[in-house]
């Protein structure tokens, strides 16, 4: 027997439910520039903008201080086009194989060349990029042509420099952050954009805004297809990006192309979590198949990598792995603090739950959910040159913009043009249109009549498992008609989900921007009848690319009428030649809607089905029933408090709010409690007053250890916008002699960011009793050329780790040196340099003795030399045979080719690139091109595929 207990009477039995605001209620804003989004593009329009003079307003729907895809920071660039380790026409070309053709070249153009630019702006902000020893940008290689990839190992703090530019003094004065207010609707009348409608987020204020002009940039749509886990937000993109923009900008007349062509990504398999190749394979990480094969023959990240990812995952080779388990401690260690904390908090807590770690396991890997983002594949809004949508002033820039693998940098870039080209106008002075206002304000409300509807959780389940079912590749023309169908019976479901709270009607608004992203990404896949950008377009039924009819953008908008009509468009002709495409231009073709195909589920009719004689009662209709859609399980939400704040912190907050100078902090500075020091160095970072690095120094002397980690860090953070002051190269030197080693490397790492050490101040650091630091003392050192004093070191040191630093630092300092075939009696540095690597190739340990062959790749393999590198292709380790593989791409050829052939046989994947590589260098003989035929089969899709680029 049950027993049942009521409440008291007072006790309520439900949330109250919001109250629908009046529209006469609504609080209206003005501005020159509306930004929509304040993550990558949008901080960018803004700040853009108002340099150029415009009154800024900037819509996030989130905080600004921590939105968006950059909210956790980048692990690095995709993209940069550094002058003289990449071409822009290089890169162009890149991006037009990787998207089969079908894209404007004078938009990627713009990222190509504005790009460089880009980096030097966000490092003036604060934004650090890796840089060697020399403060070069340490731009790696991880595609096999091109060098593209610039690490950023601390960018965590992107965003976080980011707002900072925003809250500077004279930035605030033009430009008006209103946070957690989600725009719903592109407001336009006479043609053009004039402003948006949406609400508060917390309140549920009704918020109208007249503009001059309006910039898009709110991300990809992440939340489009369904995780394999059902988790909704367990999602590849971020999942707060809903494909807001897109549906805004189709509602406001705007062209939409590619939008057929989807974003998939190679995951962590039941994380989804990014598999990191940007990040790894730097490092000397791969994918691989069961078999410890590299599997992959496409050169660039595109749909063509996808499908051959796709089909090894399928295969009896399968399942696929990320393989890092081969890498020394040290690579392990560095890409652990990225992955598990720039990247994502969580990967550590996931591989640890599991019981697997990258020394021990190679890492299951799997494919994500659809999506759509332009800056990843080629699905948006078409734009111009200058971010320029088809609507007059109406822009869009970053994810959500069809500028095809755009990635962060072009997010930059296009953020700048948008911004710059909209600050030419004023704020919009005529009447908002009164019927776009109503329509907005009943989309935003609707559920709120309905609170006990069916809530978006379970909703937007349903919707994204028909997307899975329907829409996700491979895909046919009767699984997406089918899936049309069902997101037209979603209309109904939509229409008739419950809210209580603002929080719920923003949810159930982007449910709304999902089904209006479904079903685009499905007519579009429709209308294309063929197959095309490997995975991201694989039509079964139409299974080949068709460049004579399909050699066009596909765009879609909507009709006066209401309808979704698409457009073929030919591909502009190319500013950049590229073989296998030849556009031409012309006119384009009007498609129109495009229709279901029939899909049969009882067979043929030969009439069409009886209507209910007329009069008859319509069945009562039931309202949406909760129990017909997916269950998703519900977590109720708990308010977690922390402890009560000093006063002394809550003043520091305030104060962080006024931009104060040094002098205001100084107390703080020196406060008797630790969380108020700690605290008041994170609001020096922060507002970043004259004086803040030598304040920082000071506070590396902390008697805390908490507050001189802050300190450390911040220091590094800054370093690229700190003035190399004396008063600054002094608190470093001193901070040399601290016990605290970490406060001893951050003082080395700066002091050589700054340029403001010589080598009796490094040298020093050398005999340090810890080894971060010694690894300081080297990188310090090979920037200032000292070879002589690293050579005296490189035998001595008990650290493996400082004893490879070494290897590689020497091969640094001679970079600039020319390549020799015998010693040079009149330079003792390079004499210093080539004794010091030879003692090095005696090291017991395999990993210094390999750093050192590889340093030899650079400074010259003389004939001695020569002979031990032929020698050591037989040493047990890969890694040294890997290593004396590159010593003998610089040998002399007649000893070297022979003994490079008969390394392609080795039984080391990576031994056999390192051949091929170095057999690239001696190309010009017949034996190298001949040795280098036989390596075009090999087992390996590295080794296949460098062999056939050298030949």
């Amino acid at each position: 027997m049950t027993t049942s207990v009521n409440p008291p009477a007072d006790t309520p039995l439900a949330v109250p439910s919001l109250a629908v605001p009046p529209l006469a209620d609504a609080e209206e804003l003005t501005c020159d520039v509306l930004v929509i989004g304040g993550g990558t593009a949008g901080t960018m329009a803004a700040l853009t903008a108002a340099e150029h003079g415009a009154d800024v307003l900037l819509l996030e729907k989130a905080h600004v201080r921590h939105s968006g895809a950059l909210a956790m920071g980048m692990d690095g660039v995709n993209n940069a086009v550094i002058p003289g380790r990449a071409e822009p026409d290089d890169y162009v070309a890149e991006i037009t194989r990787a998207n089969d053709g079908i894209v404007d070249q004078s938009t990627v153009r713009q990222t190509a060349t504005r790009g460089f630019g880009m980096v030097q702006r966000l490092e003036s902000y604060g934004v650090k990029f890796e840089k060697d020893e020399h403060g070069d940008y340490a731009v790696r290689q991880v595609h096999r042509s091109g060098s593209y990839v610039l690490p950023m190992p601390e960018g965590k703090d992107v965003k976080k420099v980011l707002y900072r530019q925003l809250r500077r003094r004279e930035m605030r004065e033009k430009i008006r952050i209103e946070n957690r207010v989600m725009p719903v609707r592109v407001l336009t009348a006479d043609g053009r954009a004039v402003g948006a409608a949406g609400f508060n987020t917390r309140t549920g204020q009704f918020v109208q805004v007249r503009a001059g002009a309006v910039i898009l940039a709110t991300g990809a749509c992440g939340r489009l297809g369904l995780p394999a886990s059902g988790y909704l937000y367990g999602t590849y993109e971020n999942p707060t990006n809903a494909g807001d923009g897109y549906a805004m900008a189709y509602h406001a007349g705007a062209e939409l192309t590619g939008i057929e062509c989807f974003q998939i990504n190679p995951l962590i398999k039941d994380y989804n979590g990014p598999a990191c190749a940007y990040v790894a394979n730097p490092f000397g990480g791969y994918q691989v198949n069961r078999h410890g094969e590299r599997f992959v023959d496409s050169d660039y990240w595109s749909g063509q990598m996808m499908a051959e990812f796709a089909a090894e995952v399928a295969s009896d080779r399968g399942p696929v792995y990320l393989k890092l388990s081969h890498l020394p401690e040290e690579s392990v260690s560095a890409l652990e603090t990225i992955l598990h904390s720039t990247e994502r908090p969580t990967r550590g807590t996931f591989h640890s739950g599991r019981g697997h770690g990258y020394r021990t396991h190679d890492i299951e890997m799997h494919i994500s959910e659809i999506g759509l983002c332009g800056g990843h594949s080629a699905s948006g809004i078409r734009v111009d040159d200058h971010a320029r949508t088809t609507v007059p002033r109406l822009y869009a820039a970053g994810d959500l913009a069809c500028v095809p693998h755009n990635y962060m940098i072009g997010a930059f870039v296009f953020g700048d043009l948008a911004g710059a080209d909209a600050s030419r106008y004023s704020a919009y002075e005529g009447e908002l249109p009164g019927d776009q206002l109503r329509a907005a304000h009943e989309l935003i409300y609707r559920p709120l009549r309905n609170p006990d509807g069916p809530p978006q959780p379970q909703v937007e389940y349903k919707l994204r498992r028909f997307v899975n079912d329907y829409v996700a590749p491979p895909k046919s023309g009767a699984r997406l008609s089918l899936a049309l169908e069902a997101f037209e019976r979603m209309h109904t479901d939509i229409a008739g989900m419950g809210a209580r709270s603002a929080h719920e009607l923003m949810r159930c608004a982007e449910v709304t921007f999902i089904r209006d992203c479904a079903e685009m990404a499905a007519r579009s896949s429709l209308a294309r009848t063929e197959s095309r950008w490997g995975l991201y377009h694989d039509r079964i039924d139409h299974p080949r690319r068709d460049d004579a009819s399909w050699f066009h953008h596909l765009d879609l908008h909507k009709s006066p009428s209401g309808a979704m009509e698409f457009t073929a468009r030919p591909v502009a002709p190319y500013l950049v030649p590229v073989d296998g495409f030849d556009p031409v231009g012309g006119p384009s073709r009007a498609l129109g809607e495009v229709h279901a195909e029939d899909v049969a589920t009882a067979g043929s009719r030969d009439v069409a089905p009886v209507a209910a004689p007329a009069g008859a009662a319509e069945p009562e209709r039931a309202g949406p029933n909760p129990t017909t859609t997916s269950p998703v399980p519900q977590v109720a939400a708990t308010a977690l408090t922390g402890d009560q704040a000093s006063a002394r912190l809550l003043e520091l907050v305030a104060l962080a709010e006024e931009e104060p100078e040094l002098d205001a902090l100084q107390s703080y500075l020196t406060d008797p409690a630790a969380t108020v020091r700690r605290e008041a160095v994170a609001v020096l970072t922060e507002t970043l007053p004259p004086g803040t690095g030598t304040a920082l120094a000071t506070a590396l002397r902390d008697a805390h250890a908490e507050v001189r980690a802050a300190a450390a860090a911040s220091l590094r953070e800054l370093v690229e916008t700190l003035p190399p002051e004396p008063d600054l190269r002094d608190g470093l030197a001193a901070a040399l002699a601290e016990p605290d080693p970490v406060v001893r490397a951050a003082a080395l790492d700066v002091l050589r960011a700054l340029c403001l050490g010589d080598t009796g101040l490094f040298a020093g650091s050398l005999a340090d009793s810890d080894i971060a630091v010694r690894i300081e003392a080297v990188r310090a050192l090979v920037s200032v050329d000292a070879a002589c004093e690293l050579a005296r070191a490189a035998a001595g040191d008990p650290s493996r780790e400082v004893r490879v630093a070494i290897a590689k630092g020497l091969a640094t300092v001679s970079a600039e040196r020319p390549v020799r075939d015998t010693p040079a009696a009149t330079d003792p540095a390079a004499d210093a340099i080539e004794a010091a690597l030879t003692g090095l190739l005696d090291d017991p340990d395999a990993l210094v003795r390999a750093a050192a062959y590889g340093a030899l790749g650079t400074t010259g393999c003389p004939a001695p030399l020569t002979t031990r590198a032929v020698a050591a292709l037989a040493e047990a380790a890969w890694q040294v045979r890997a290593g004396a593989a590159t010593a003998l791409s610089v040998a002399d050829p007649d000893v070297a080719v022979p003994a490079l052939a008969k390394a392609l046989a080795d039984s080391n994947a990576d031994v056999r690139k390192a051949a091929v590589l170095a057999l690239t260098r001696h190309r010009v003989t017949e034996e190298a091109r001949a040795a280098l035929a036989t390596a075009t089969t090999d087992s390996d899709a590295d080794v296949r595929a460098y062999a056939g680029r050298a030949l």
